[in-house]
């Protein structure tokens, strides 16, 4: 019986948090702590409320991009898909309540086509998802500023708008509600078996394609929920931010920095997805907490430059560690768990 095997369920628990995945909650706590103690009114339930609403769209974005992550991938067309989703809503649902319903389905359309071609000129052409995905940002936020001018066109009618601004029984926002849901079904995903075949695909795709793990199917899977997350978050920014072009721009950035503040490990194979959504909400939190001290916003750009080369340095360096291991003790991919809770030895993309 290995180590991990024999320790305390607690014991488990404090090592996940010397983890990479683990350390952002941490962080999360701390950010929280200070941010109650630069405004104490931050703490009250409500104001958290609010603060996780706002939150919820680059949560979900980051959730999305977690696949992608850790297939061994990068999606930078996330922000372009979100301008997109936010054009269509503006100018096809419009006025028309009729039009809600096929709205969505076409936004969700277009998330599904988006992911697709990523992932097909990924996986079947070779081109470098870097590069895919480039274009395919370029391609939309062209098409998006020929279509409207770059200037906001459509209203969307105010019963869409609540999904993104409207709360449930005036308590609970909606958007919390589906970041709640996406999370739960991005972690119980991680948790089946395509969750550890994606591991074992980000961390060896060679090995993986050997041993006749269909990689092809898995990235494009990735890529197409990538794309879906931008989706929602594209339906509930318009609840709040309005119908211009420019909403999205940048959201590819933070959502990789908000996954590598996870803890994700770049070039794929490791990461939590838990994690991830952790890293928006505790990337936000700390902008949050630079503007209360006086910090002007035009640092943010430094700051999320900073903070990914600091995590990618902690985590390759974390996740080394964690591989290596004890004297007379077998190694322990603890890494390869999607589970925030460390469990008895196994590999990648053992299911």
């Amino acid at each position: 019986m290995t180590a991990v095997a024999q320790r305390s369920r607690p014991q488990r628990f404090l090592a996940a948090l010397a983890t990479p995945g683990g350390a952002v909650f941490v962080l999360l706590v701390v950010l929280l702590i200070v941010a109650s103690l630069s405004n104490p009114r931050f703490a009250e339930p409500d104001q958290l409320v609010r603060f996780l609403a706002r939150t919820a769209p680059i949560a979900i974005a980051a959730i999305g991009q977690f696949f992608v992550i850790v297939s061994g991938e990068f999606d930078l067309s996330m922000g372009a898909v979100i301008a997109a989703q936010v054009v269509i809503a503006g100018n096809v649902i419009g006025q028309d309540e009729a039009m809600i319903l096929p709205g969505i389905a076409l936004m969700l359309l277009v998330g599904v086509v988006v992911g697709l071609v990523n992932g097909l000129l990924t996986t079947l052409a070779k081109v470098p998802s870097f590069i895919v995905t480039l274009g395919t940002m370029l391609a939309l936020y062209g098409f998006v500023r020929f279509l409207t001018g770059g200037a906001a066109t459509g209203n969307p009618i105010d019963s869409f708008r609540e999904i993104g601004r409207g709360a449930l029984f005036d308590v609970l926002p909606y958007p919390v509600i589906i970041l709640v849901v996406v999370a739960v079904g991005a972690w119980l995903l991680m948790r089946a078996p395509f969750g550890h075949t994606l591991l074992a695909v980000g961390d060896n795709p060679v090995a993986a394609r050997l041993s006749g793990t269909p990689t092809t199917r898995v990235k494009l899977t990735a890529f197409v929920l990538s794309s879906l997350a931008a989706t929602v978050a594209g339906i509930l920014l318009v609840g709040y931010a309005g119908v211009h072009p420019s909403v999205g721009a940048g959201y590819e950035f933070q959502a990789i920095t908000a996954v590598v503040l996870g803890g994700a490990v770049l070039g794929g194979g490791r990461g939590w997805v838990l994690s991830a959504a952790a890293g928006a909400i505790a990337l936000e939190m700390l902008f949050t907490v630079l503007n209360q001290v006086g910090i002007e916003s035009t640092w943010r750009p430094s700051v999320q430059g900073i903070i990914i080369i600091l995590a990618v340095a902690f985590g390759a360096v974390a996740w080394r560690t964690a591989r290596r291991p004890a004297s007379g003790t077998p190694a322990v991919a603890a890494d390869a768990d999607p589970d925030p809770i460390p469990t008895p030895s196994r590999t990648p993309g053992e299911a």
